[in-house]
């Protein structure tokens, strides 16, 4: 039978249901503080504490609204799943913003800067791989928007990382060198009519994908556009950016898959 437990969620209360099996699950979350070149960060660790064994490690990238609930329900959704969870803080403080033009400036300053974008997923993935519950030979990372652009920048940056998925995220050209480094295995979910990413933008991951060798998909929704998974993004399809239920439901699947397979294919099932 089912049971519920209160969460408290950066000052909002979230109420998650769970199943309980022969141990009684209990999803622990705190704030996670580590640091990047001096830069304070404040992320956000979930996991199960009625697992025992250890157990993959996801980080989760939020989207350019920074750490927020939408990145830690995320967070709390893989615990359930029975992973270690770091949604990470990219802009330091724990910085959010539900200001598009201040969101812009946030990202925007990061975006330009992938050395420092870089640096700050590598700092919080070392947090991740460091608790002493995760499987440090099964990491992996997910990202939204922003994030999403972010994992992929983690993956070329050799992180040692068994794959990322990026959701409805930017697709940025691979840095020199960068193709030689790709490790991880990749699965880009996207909005087929997400107005956010180029055709072309496209057109060049694909051909660095085939040039690196790499294991990778993507998978397009017909019919979303950005933003797909976050019910906060509205309905206005119009706008180029809005929450689509089926899309959101089924790329949550692909994910599960993906991480089941890469696992399995790396001896780690």
């Amino acid at each position: 039978m089912p049971y519920k437990t209160w969460l408290t969620l950066g000052g909002a209360v979230a109420l998650i249901a769970l199943s309980l099996t022969a141990v009684e699950a209990r999803i622990i979350t705190r704030t996670m503080e580590y640091r990047q070149d001096g830069t304070v960060m404040r992320g956000f660790l979930a996991y199960d504490d009625g697992l025992k064994a250890k157990r993959p490690g996801v980080l989760v990238v939020h989207e350019w609204w920074g750490l927020n609930d939408f990145a830690r329900e995320r967070a709390v959704k893989l615990a359930g799943l029975g992973y270690v969870a770091l949604a990470a803080d990219m802009y330091g403080g724990g910085a959010t913003t539900t200001d598009r033009e201040e969101a812009g400036k946030l990202a925007g300053a990061l975006l330009k800067n992938p050395d420092l974008l870089r640096a700050r997923a590598q700092a919080a993935f070392k947090v991740l791989v460091a608790d002493p519950r995760v499987d440090p030979k099964r990491p992996a990372a997910i990202g939204f928007c922003f994030g999403g652009t972010t994992v992929l920048e983690l993956a070329y940056s050799g992180a040692d990382l068994a794959g990322v998925v990026s959701f409805h995220g930017g697709l940025p050209r691979p840095q020199p060198g960068d193709l030689k480094r790709l490790k991880a295995s990749i699965l880009v979910l996207h909005g087929a009519e997400d107005p956010h990413v180029p055709a072309a933008d496209i057109t060049a991951f694909e051909q660095a994908m085939r040039q690196a060798g790499a294991d990778w998909q993507m998978v397009f929704f017909g019919g979303a556009v950005h933003s797909f998974t976050n019910p906060a993004a509205g309905d206005h399809k119009a706008s180029g950016a809005a929450y689509d239920a089926r899309a959101a439901r089924r790329a949550w699947r692909y994910m599960q898959e993906f991480f089941r397979d890469i696992w399995r294919v790396k001896g780690q099932d």
